[in-house]
């Protein structure tokens, strides 16, 4: 597990909690998988994706139901994010606020990461 003990690697605001719990009953899988990888017009994008077995080196964080596990390569990039699901007129999607991105496109789905 990457990160301070006793502190969760991301947080869930209640809309995305509520929206988590939706997609695992309507779906029946056991959560949602985040991770990162590379491409997007700044060098990485968020990964998103059904999970029905979990994955013993995935972190899992578990709150008011919702279930996100987080990939073992993406849990230093991941950490201290909270995830917002936003409903817009046009839209309706999953939102990231990470403070460890240094750069994103106007579409907000590519990021990019300090060099380490």
């Amino acid at each position: 597990m990457f990160g301070i003990p006793g502190k969760q690697a991301v947080t869930l605001t209640p809309a995305a909690v509520k929206q988590i719990v939706r997609l695992m009953e309507r779906k029946g899988h056991q959560g949602l998988r985040l991770g990162v990888k590379k491409g997007g017009c700044a060098g990485m994008e968020y990964t998103m994706e059904y999970v029905d077995n979990v994955n013993p080196m995935d972190e899992v964080i578990e709150q008011d139901g919702a279930r996100v596990m987080i990939a073992p390569m993406a849990q230093m990039f991941l950490f201290g994010t909270e995830i917002d699901y936003e409903t817009s007129l046009l839209e309706s999607s999953f939102k990231f606020n990470n403070p460890n991105v240094t750069e994103a496109c106007g579409c907000g789905e590519s990021i990019k990461f300090a060099e380490s």
